[in-house]
């Protein structure tokens, strides 16, 4: 009986001790299998913080490449930037749990999409100023080109105006001076002794010319005796800065054709010696002679 009863206890205890075996290793197993599953799903979450770490990083270096290039999106880019830079800070301190990983996985996607919308515009902002650029240098180009043709032709002008200015000015030529006696007859008669003249004849040639103004001309005379002193009316005239003291104004009605000039000074004892005749336009000399009364 004690024999049986012994039997029947260690069979109660070797049943006991089979099923917390079977159920040690079945709990092994599953703690086994548990680690192995949290372990894979670690590993996928760094692989994916990694992931959208790298994704972050390309789309910082896309906008620092974009913002360099100074376009007016600048800005708006470098705020977009700055939002990237914030969101790979705050990535990096994660914990790299699925839950957050997933939101930060969210927030770069619709950075990427907010990046392409972004790039677009600048893209094409870039394609409008290399337009316009074109345009302005060829604008500069055609103003300079317009510019230097300008310049050419007011040179051009410029010479031909003064081609026509000089052609347009009066020739004086055959200027002559010399002395007569009056006789009671009213006679002249021509001497070259100063104690026999009573005027002095002074003579002159406009020569022709079709370019100049056609019209009434005065002609300032100026003679001056051996004594240096300015004969006739020695009246003054005033030309700018300049002062002219003349003896008579000849005018003249000129048409373009030659035209000869003569005109009296009268006078008495007349002295000997050389006597100068210069011809004025304004205070412009024209023409000049010289006679001598002995």
């Amino acid at each position: 009986m004690e024999n049986q009863k012994s039997s029947s206890s260690l069979k109660a205890v070797i049943i006991v001790l089979a099923v917390l075996l079977v159920g040690s290793l079945v709990y092994i197993f599953k703690m086994t299998s548990d680690t192995d599953v949290v372990k894979t799903e670690l590993k996928t979450t760094l692989t994916e913080k990694e992931s959208v770490m790298k994704d972050l990083q390309e789309l910082k270096s896309t906008y620092d490449a974009a913002i360099s290039e100074n376009t007016s999106m600048s800005d708006e880019l470098t705020q977009e930037r700055d939002k990237v830079v914030n969101l790979m800070s705050d990535l990096s301190k994660s914990k790299g749990d699925v839950a957050s990983l997933a939101k930060y996985k969210t927030q770069s996607l619709a950075l990427q999409s907010k990046m392409k919308v972004l790039m677009a515009e600048n893209e094409g902002l870039k394609k409008q100023n290399t337009t316009l650029t074109t345009q302005r240098d060829s604008t500069v180009v055609v103003l300079g080109e317009a510019k230097k043709s300008n310049e050419a032709l007011a040179g051009q002008n410029e010479e031909l105006s003064k081609v026509v200015e000089k052609a347009a000015k009066l020739t004086v030529l055959n200027t002559r001076g010399s002395a007569y006696k009056l006789k009671s007859s009213g006679k002249e008669v021509a001497t070259d002794k100063a104690s026999r003249a009573d005027v002095l004849k002074i003579s002159f040639t406009i020569a022709e010319n079709q370019v100049a103004q056609s019209g009434s001309k005065s002609y300032y005379v100026q003679v001056i005796d051996s004594k240096n002193n300015v004969l006739g009316d020695k009246k003054t005239e005033t030309f700018g800065d300049n002062t002219l003291t003349y003896s008579f104004v000849s005018n003249v009605n000129y048409e373009n054709k030659t035209v000869d000039v003569t005109e009296n000074l009268r006078g008495k004892d007349f002295p000997k010696g050389t006597y100068f005749v210069n011809i004025f336009d304004k205070d412009q000399s024209v023409s000049k002679t010289s006679f001598t009364l002995k």
